[in-house]
């Protein structure tokens, strides 16, 4: 009886062990609104990678989770997931629909419609990025001055696997 209560206890502390260091490096999420609509859906269920921005910057065309100086109902930061779309340096210009960053046009494969509302001439400081939801038309990103440039030191990590649903399972890149 004593070695099978040992042996309990042991796979029970082990099991939180396991645990303990997968939410140190990883974080689940769910996609709660439409501004990454097609590439991510609401209620797609998301591994975020909590570790890989402590060890290096972010790039363009990362999808990452961030807290925003938005609310909640409940009056906590709500996260928020966008694409960057430049980071500190690069100059974004936004006219006639198109994203150019440093005086070259964005291929943006990963949009609908390819149309990007706005008019923005702005180049980003040290300790920011400009982020932009993939469905531009119902996107609260960079472009308003709610959200404006995002500082890196509110990043959460970044999206790398779709979990959920079954059907689309699979890496995000």
């Amino acid at each position: 009886m004593k070695e099978e209560i040992m042996e309990w206890l042991k796979t029970i502390l082990i099991s939180l062990v396991i645990a303990l260091v997968i939410t140190t490096f990883v974080k689940p999420t769910i996609v709660k609104n439409h501004s990454m609509d097609h590439t991510l859906e609401e209620n797609d269920f998301l591994m975020i990678n909590r570790l890989l921005y402590r060890r290096g910057e972010p790039q363009q065309g990362d999808i990452i989770v961030f807290e925003s100086p938005l609310l909640t109902a409940t009056g906590q930061e709500k996260l928020l997931i966008k694409r960057v779309i430049a980071l500190p340096g690069d100059r974004v210009l936004i006219q006639d629909g198109q994203v150019y960053i440093n005086n070259e046009l964005l291929d943006e494969t990963y949009l609908e419609d390819g149309y990007t509302l706005g008019q923005i001439d702005l180049e980003i400081p040290a300790g920011k990025m400009f982020v932009m939801g993939d469905n531009r038309n119902n996107s609260l990103d960079s472009r308003d001055q709610a959200l404006g440039l995002v500082d890196l030191e509110d990043i959460v990590g970044k999206a790398f696997l779709r979990l959920y649903p079954f059907n689309r399972f699979g890496g995000l890149y």
